[in-house]
């Protein structure tokens, strides 16, 4: 599987390449070039494996052998979802009267659904950087959640910064407290004036410079990143082999 900029600019790069790049360098964003399809054979023999096992499944399809085996992607999700209340099952769907159906995404560590998605690319940066013993600077705009699921998955990491900015006095107090409490050495909170679009702005204005990024080996973790998007691709699956025997 190889990857492309949503306007043109770049094609043929690797998974690992997408991972650690923020924005593409022609301001656009990175997808897979061809999306594949899950026949419903496959599907129905998907029926009944658990969260994580699915993850995989999906997984595999956008990440080549020659980039991470099957193997070790099984350890790196079984570790990023520890954390979580039930390991196995990180996804509860509530059933509630008149065939009404609600999945809970809430049962991560800061209580925020990023943390399904947040904690598999923090293995991914772990699982690349420890191979090829490089580090990493992982920059983060937030106005809540994403600030704090990105430190719970980021922090500890040997081979990871994070830079966490967010806006002050804007996020509610435990958002708050999640990320400035954090005192692993390699988390790094700012708060800054403004909206949590305000911070956007220079955010973008440094990942639009790839000589800066590639100079201090920049990344960031935001819904910029396809990795979020691909585990992401994970839930729709689950929720669907769940809900489907039931017609």
């Amino acid at each position: 599987m190889k990857y492309i900029s949503s306007r043109g600019g770049e094609s043929g790069l690797s998974f690992q390449q997408v991972l650690f790049s923020g924005y593409a360098k022609d301001g656009g964003l990175y997808f897979p070039e061809t999306i594949p399809q899950i026949s419903q054979e496959t599907l129905a023999s998907w029926k009944d494996l658990s969260y994580p096992q699915i993850v995989s499944k999906v997984m595999q399809m956008y990440i080549g052998e020659d980039e991470i085996s099957g193997d070790d992607l099984k350890i790196l999700i079984e570790k990023a979802f520890t954390k979580f209340k039930i390991p196995e099952e990180p996804i509860n769907i509530a059933r509630l009267n008149n065939g009404l159906n609600i999945a809970e995404l809430f049962h991560g560590p800061t209580l925020a659904f990023k943390d399904l998605a947040l904690g598999v690319v923090g293995q991914l940066y772990e699982f690349f950087l420890s191979r090829d013993k490089k580090h990493m600077t992982v920059i983060i705009g937030t106005s809540g959640d994403t600030g704090s699921a990105a430190i719970n998955a980021l922090r500890g990491l040997e081979w990871v910064d994070t830079v966490v900015l967010l806006p002050h006095g804007r996020c509610t107090q435990i958002q708050e407290l999640q990320m400035t409490t954090v005192l692993d050495s390699n988390v790094h909170c700012y708060a800054v004036d403004g909206t949590s679009d305000d911070l956007d702005v220079p955010i973008k204005a440094v990942f639009s410079d790839p000589d800066y990024v590639a100079q201090h080996n920049l990344c960031s973790i935001n819904s910029i990143n396809w990795a979020r998007i691909l585990v992401q691709i994970s839930h729709f699956v689950y929720c669907y082999l769940q809900l489907a025997d039931n017609g």
